[in-house]
């Protein structure tokens, strides 16, 4: 689309995401990201697949537009790609599951057919996108994009590279699990592909499952937990998941069975490998420990190595990473501290979420090839505000909830917040717009002092509600974070796990893993400019420039979105102040 075609109004491209799980959409005005938010911080439905229904409405009113305002839409999947090779995966499972009849009960035997009409129910659902933004007054012209296409822009448009190698890792798109590629100005070129079912990410989904997990939520824990084992059969998943030369995976799928459609992830001849499954909230034994161990060293192993091999293919010294698989914060270090890449971007929606920033960026700065899509982002908030009369209004409503705590307004809340972390108090933050993607940057955090060897445990056990091995992030002034960190370069998203300096590991227990590493989120000024006064304000008053981040929420919940989702996590946990803004409650 020329300008001619739409005057001297900006042009708006609307990216959506949905049908499958993280459901988001982000709004572009002339190749800027305007608006973006995930569907399930409105519906408090973690990891929704929803329509976005309530995410687009915010979107839409925030800019001031409509539906008719809107030039595109793009949808992140090509619902027709890869198609035929699915629809042959299933047909096996169902003749799997007939033949094998005898010796299943005939629930488990209608597994394969219950999961081929969910899958052509979500086809359907794909298909029908178009239709419910054109019920809802959607006139423009709609667009589907590849799924690894939409992944490679959210990498490449955001990161500032004029040029860059691209690595896409995921379970799947529509046919593929991998690419490789690089990308130039308004050009990308794809240099490899890998073919579904072979697939790191899918590895890493299946074990997470076996482990007792949640997949499409649960590889973090799995990855917290790593460390806590030993990697005794890393040499199992090597010969499960081979990676060869010239960029090539092979998963061996006869310990899977998920890419056939059913509900198992790992067949029988897994379990007799690796042993038993744990059951979800079951103990965690030794071997279970040693088995998440074991995987995420083959997976920093065929991490490195994709790398590797495509920065000898192209010769480029920066990197930009997408996929769930970019979310393995372990993998990321390893690869800044250890890989052959200069710079690595890696932006903080790097899961599906953000292939409704991906698609629209495809198609703005690729296929229109417009300008002003090419400007480095360090921050990830672009979700709803709420000003002092919203955040009375939600107290007021809330008063008889909160008889037992106390109301003040303050006027630096930094500065407090800093004086109540040091004083031993946890603290939720509620700061500016709300962020984008898995990680709380410092706009719904719950902080605490990293001093305090027993906050970890306290924090799990009484604020979040989850396992005791889970870490807790630092969040650091970036000018100081080599004082604390072998770290090599910023990391904003806390999307990189590296060591905590041994000198300095006494100093910030709380905040450091059991194998001395600590996943990082570096603070600026400019990014962040509430959250770094309040570092600041801490370092001032203790020496310390470092505090402990989470995100604002308890175990099963998205992050808190509004005032109210915040004062009701407040008074439901071992949270001690909250600020909403520039009003601090504190509990008497």
């Amino acid at each position: 689309m020329d300008r001619d075609e739409i005057g001297d109004r900006p042009l708006h491209i609307l990216g959506v995401n949905c049908h499958m799980h993280d459901s988001a959409v982000c709004l572009l005005r002339d190749g800027t990201v305007v608006g973006f938010a995930e569907e399930e911080r409105f519906s408090r439905k973690k990891h929704t697949s929803a329509f976005p229904r309530l995410a687009i409405a915010h979107v839409l009113a925030d800019a001031g537009l409509s539906l008719q305002n809107i030039d595109h839409v793009v949808y992140f999947w090509r619902p027709w790609r890869g198609l035929a090779k699915r629809a042959w995966i299933t047909a096996i499972a169902k003749f799997d599951a007939w033949r094998s009849a005898s010796n299943r009960s005939v629930e488990q035997a209608s597994n394969a057919g219950v999961v081929c009409r969910g899958r052509t129910n979500i086809l359907c659902q794909m298909l029908g996108v178009k239709r419910q933004f054109r019920a809802l007054g959607f006139r423009g012209k709609f667009h589907y994009a590849d799924h690894h296409a939409a992944h490679l822009a959210s990498a490449f448009c955001p990161s500032g590279f004029d040029e860059a190698a691209v690595l896409i890792i995921d379970a799947n798109g529509e046919a593929h699990t991998t690419i490789a590629a690089r990308a130039r100005g308004h050009r990308y070129e794809i240099l490899e592909r890998i073919s579904y079912p072979h697939s790191l990410g899918l590895l890493y989904l299946c074990v997470t499952e076996y482990l007792g997990f949640k997949e499409n939520s649960g590889e973090g824990k799995v990855m917290g937990l790593a460390p806590y084992g030993q990697p005794t059969r890393a040499s199992d998943f090597a010969e499960i998941l081979c990676i060869g030369p010239g960029f090539r995976l092979h998963l061996d799928t006869r310990y899977f069975d998920v890419h056939l459609g059913r509900h198992d992830y790992v067949t029988q001849l897994f379990i007799d490998r690796f042993g038993p499954r744990r059951a979800p909230d079951g103990p965690i034994e030794p071997h279970h420990r040693d088995v998440a161990a074991s995987l995420q060293a083959h997976t920093e192993t065929v991490f490195l190595e994709l790398a590797r091999e495509l920065q000898r293919r192209t010769g480029l010294s920066r990197l930009c990473l997408a996929g769930g698989v970019a979310l393995n914060s372990a993998a990321n270090g390893r690869l800044r501290r250890e890989g052959a890449f200069d710079q690595i971007y890696v932006q903080p929606a790097a899961n599906d979420a953000g292939t409704s920033m991906g698609g629209a960026l495809l198609l703005h700065h690729f296929r229109l090839e417009r300008p002003g899509a090419q400007t480095r982002i360090g921050h990830a908030s672009w979700g709803p505000r709420y000003d002092h009369a919203q955040i009375e209004t939600a107290i007021e409503e809330l008063r008889a909830e909160l008889e037992s705590v106390e109301t003040s307004q303050v006027e630096i809340p930094a500065e407090h917040a800093a004086r109540d972390i040091a004083d031993g108090r946890i603290v939720g933050w509620f700061q500016g717009r709300m962020e984008v993607g898995p990680r709380a940057l410092g706009h719904r955090s719950i902080l605490a002092d990293p001093r305090d060897a027993s906050m970890k445990n306290h924090i799990n056990a009484r604020v979040k509600h989850r396992e005791g091995f889970r870490p807790f992030a630092p969040a650091v002034i970036e000018e100081r974070a080599s004082d604390y960190f072998e770290v090599v370069g910023p990391s904003p998203f806390m999307l990189e796990i590296c060591p905590v300096r041994a000198d300095k590991r006494d100093e910030i227990p709380a905040v450091t893993h059991i194998d001395g590493s600590a996943r990082l989120q570096t603070i600026t000024d400019e990014d962040t400019p509430h959250f770094h006064r309040l570092i600041s304000a801490f370092d001032e008053l203790t020496g310390t420039p470092v505090v402990l981040n989470t995100s604002f929420n308890v175990r099963g919940e998205p992050i808190v979105c509004t005032p109210e989702d915040a004062i009701r996590c407040f008074l439901g946990t071992g949270i001690d102040v909250l600020y909403l803004e520039d009003l601090r409650l504190a509990k008497k």
